[in-house]
C-alpha cells in the first residue's frame, strides 16, 4: 500500500504537468483531462503582480488547493436542489455557518470597536430603558388609577399580571419574527406597539380598555428584549461581546430611575390634569404615563437611521447588502479614530446555503386577504419551528437549563418587587395602629364637627344634636353607640364604620357612609338623602414618596452590579457569575426573614438587587451565545 500511495502522489505530480497517462491497473478512469497548451509550464513560473497571492510550491508547479476543487466541480454532474435530500442540504448549511461564523469574527475584528458600536450602543439602550420604564409604570400609578377607575383588589391584581402577560407572548411572537423578518424591523415594530398603546392607554376612562391598552403594550415590551441583545450582539466580536451586553443592561436601572424619579415629580400634583364634564378626568397620573412613552419613542427615531444586522443578511443569502454594512462599520470607525485611508479589505464572504422554500404568491391568486392569510399561517409555522428547534436533541439541555434559571430568576426577583412594598405597608400600618386613639363613654351634644377624625375609636358614646359637616373620617370607628337627632352633609370617609350603633331621627346628606358601612346596626327613622356618586370602595393611603423612594433606591443599587459584572463578564466566565450572584442573592434574601424594620428591609432589598443584577447580565449573555445566528432571537 505505501508503495502504491508513493506512485499514485507522483502520478498526480505527472497529471498536474499535462503528460499523465492513466495507469494500466484494472480501475475505470473518468473521462480524460484535455492536455495543457504546451507553454502552460512556463506561465507557471513567469513573475506575479504585487497583488497576486503567491503559496509554497507554485513555483514547483502545483496548482492552488482551490482550483482543484474547482476542476473538481466542474467534472461532477450537476444536481439541483430540489432533487437534494433536504439532510444534505442542511449538512451543507451546517458546514457553510461554520466557515461564515469564523469569518465574520475576523472581519469584525477588522472594523474595530468605536463610534458606530457606541452608536448603536445608545440608540439600543433608549430601547431597553424603554422597557424599564413600562415594567414600572402600573406600580406607580396603581395608587390613584385604583381611585379613577374604582379598582377591586382583585382587579388590581390583574392589572399587574397583565403586562407581564403580554411580555411572555410578545417575547415568543416577536422574538420569533426577528429571526425570519430581521432584527431591525421587528425592534421597530416592537418599540411602535410599546409606544402607541402605551400613548394610548394614558387616555382611556375605562378599566377593561386601559387594561387592554396595558396588554398590548406589554407585547411591545417583551418583544423588545430579546431583540435588543441579539442585534447588539452581532455587531461586536467576541472578546467584548460580555462586557458590552452587560453595559448595555445599565439602561435597564436608568429606566428604573427614570420612572421613580417622573413619578416622584409629577403624581403628586393631582392638579396637573384637566377635566371634560363629569365624566372624563385626565389627572396627574396621566401625564406621568404619557411621560413614560417618550423613552420608547425617542428610541423609535434614532433607530430609522441604524442598519439591519449584517449577520442576519448573510443568514437569509443578501451577500452585497451585509458587505455594505461592514464597510459602513469599517469607515465610521476608522475615521473616528483618525485613520480614514484605511481600506476594507474583505471582498467576498460566506453566504450558508438557503434550504427554506418560499412560494410568491401571484397577485391573481385568490382575494388579497387569502393571499395575506397563507403569508401570515406560514410565517407562523416557521416561528413555531425555530421554537421547537429549541428543543431538538443538540439544544434540549440547553433549553431546559436555561429555562429553569430564567424562571427562578424572575420568581425571586419580581415577586420580592412586588412583596416588598406590601411588607413596608404592614409596618407602617403596625407604626400607625399604635398610635390609635380610644375614647371611652364620651357624651357630646350640639357640637359641629366641622375637622377630620383620624385613627381613633369611639366605644360606649352618645351623641344627641351634633352635627357633621364637611368633614372627614380617616379610619375611625363607632363601636356601642347611640346617634339621636344628629345630621350629616357633605361628608367623606376611608376605613371607617359603624358597628352594634343605634342610630335615631338623623339624616346622611350627600355622604360616603354606604350601607356596607353600618355593621349590625339599628337604624330608626333615619334617613339618607343625596348619597356622594363615584366609587364605593375605601382605599388605603399610600406613602407615595417612601414607595417612590423604596423603587429609586433599589434601582440605584444595582449600579455597582452592573460594573463589576461588565468588568468581569469576559473574565471569570458566564456560568461562574450567574452561580455567584445567585448565591449572594438566595444569602440575602434569607436575612429578609430577620427584618423587623422598614429600613432593615429596604437595606436588605437594594443588597438583594445589586447582587441579582450580575446573573440577569450573565443570563442575558449567555443565552444569545449559545444558540446559531438564525434561532437566536427565538
Amino acid at each position: 500500500d505505501g508503495y502504491r500511495n508513493t506512485n499514485q502522489v507522483s502520478d498526480d505530480y505527472r497529471y498536474q504537468d499535462g503528460n499523465y497517462d492513466p495507469p494500466n491497473d484494472g480501475y475505470y478512469r473518468g473521462g480524460d483531462e484535455p492536455a495543457q497548451e504546451e507553454d502552460a509550464q512556463s506561465d507557471v513560473t513567469e513573475g506575479h503582480d504585487e497583488d497576486d497571492e503567491v503559496y509554497e510550491g507554485e513555483y514547483q508547479g502545483i496548482p492552488h488547493p482551490d482550483d482543484i476543487k474547482e476542476k473538481q466541480k466542474k467534472r461532477a454532474p450537476a444536481v439541483d436542489d430540489e432533487y437534494r435530500d433536504r439532510a444534505d442540504l442542511m449538512a451543507e448549511r451546517m458546514e457553510d455557518e461554520e466557515q461564515l461564523a469564523h469569518q465574520y469574527e475576523n472581519i469584525i475584528e477588522e472594523c474595530g470597536h468605536g463610534r458606530f458600536q457606541w452608536t448603536l450602543f445608545f440608540v439600543l439602550g433608549l430601547a431597553l430603558m424603554a422597557d424599564g420604564v413600562e415594567v414600572f409604570v402600573v406600580g406607580f400609578v396603581l395608587p390613584s388609577a385604583e381611585k379613577d377607575m374604582c379598582l377591586s383588589s382583585s382587579n388590581k391584581g390583574m392589572l399587574g399580571l397583565i403586562v407581564y402577560l403580554g411580555m411572555m407572548v410578545g417575547a415568543v411572537l416577536l422574538g420569533g419574527l426577528a429571526d425570519k423578518l430581521g432584527r431591525k424591523q421587528c425592534l421597530i415594530i416592537s418599540l411602535a406597539i410599546n409606544a402607541a398603546f402605551a400613548f394610548l392607554s394614558s387616555f382611556v376612562q375605562g378599566y377593561g380598555f386601559f387594561l387592554f391598552c396595558r396588554l398590548i403594550s406589554g407585547l411591545g415590551i417583551g418583544g423588545t428584549l430579546p431583540i435588543v441583545f441579539a442585534y447588539f450582539s452581532e455587531f461586536l466580536s467576541r472578546e467584548k461581546r460580555g462586557e458590552h451586553l452587560s453595559w448595555l443592561c445599565m439602561f435597564w436601572m436608568i429606566g428604573g430611575i427614570y420612572a421613580s424619579a417622573m413619578a416622584w415629580s409629577i403624581i403628586p400634583h393631582y392638579g396637573w390634569g384637566f377635566s371634560m364634564g363629569t365624566k372624563y378626568h385626565f389627572h396627574s397620573w396621566r401625564v406621568f404615563v404619557l411621560v413614560c412613552a417618550l423613552p420608547c419613542i425617542a428610541s423609535l427615531v434614532a433607530l430609522k437611521f441604524m442598519p439591519e444586522s449584517p449577520r442576519f443578511l448573510l443568514e437569509i443569502g443578501k451577500h452585497d447588502e451585509a458587505w455594505m454594512i461592514l464597510k459602513q462599520v469599517h469607515d465610521t470607525n476608522m475615521r473616528a479614530k483618525g485613520e480614514p485611508e484605511r481600506v476594507f479589505t474583505v471582498s467576498y464572504i460566506k453566504t450558508p446555503k438557503q434550504v427554506d422554500e418560499f412560494i410568491e404568491i401571484q397577485s391573481s391568486t385568490g382575494t388579497w386577504y387569502q393571499r395575506w392569510l397563507v403569508r401570515i399561517t406560514t410565517t407562523l409555522k416557521q416561528v413555531w419551528d425555530n421554537v421547537l428547534y429549541c428543543l431538538t436533541a443538540q439544544y434540549r439541555m440547553n433549553t431546559l437549563m436555561l429555562a429553569v434559571v430564567w424562571f427562578t430568576m424572575a420568581l425571586s426577583y419580581y415577586g420580592l418587587i412586588v412583596w416588598f412594598p406590601d411588607m413596608i405597608r404592614y409596618f407602617q400600618d403596625e407604626a400607625y395602629e399604635s398610635r390609635v386613639k380610644i375614647f371611652d363613654e364620651e357624651e357630646v351634644s350640639h357640637f359641629t364637627f366641622n375637622f377630620t377624625l383620624e385613627n381613633q375609636i369611639h366605644r360606649n358614646g352618645e351623641y344627641r344634636n351634633d352635627k357633621f359637616i364637611g368633614m372627614k373620617f380617616k379610619e375611625v370607628r363607632f363601636e356601642d353607640s347611640l346617634f339621636e337627632d344628629c345630621y350629616f352633609e357633605d361628608v367623606r370617609s376611608s376605613e371607617t364604620f359603624f358597628e352594634n350603633c343605634t342610630i335615631i331621627s338623623t339624616i346622611f346628606y350627600n355622604t360616603d357612609l354606604y350601607e356596607h358601612k353600618f355593621i349590625n346596626c339599628r337604624l330608626i327613622n333615619s334617613t339618607f338623602m343625596k348619597e356622594k356618586e363615584g366609587c364605593h370602595i375605601d382605599f388605603e393611603e399610600d406613602n407615595d414618596f417612601l414607595i417612590y423612594l423604596v423603587s429609586f433606591l433599589g434601582s440605584l443599587s444595582v449600579l455597582p452590579g452592573n460594573i463589576i459584572s461588565a468588568l468581569l463578564m469576559d473574565k471569570i466566565g458566564r456560568i461562574k457569575m450567574i452561580g455567584g450572584s445567585m448565591l449572594i442573592s438566595a444569602v440575602c434574601c434569607f436575612f429578609l426573614f430577620f427584618g423587623n424594620s422598614e429600613s432593615a428591609m429596604i437595606g436588605w432589598q437594594c443588597l438583594f438587587c445589586g447582587a441579582s443584577i450580575a446573573a440577569w447580565n450573565a443570563l442575558d449573555v449567555i443565552t444569545v451565545e449559545l444558540y446559531p445566528t438564525d434561532k437566536r432571537c427565538s
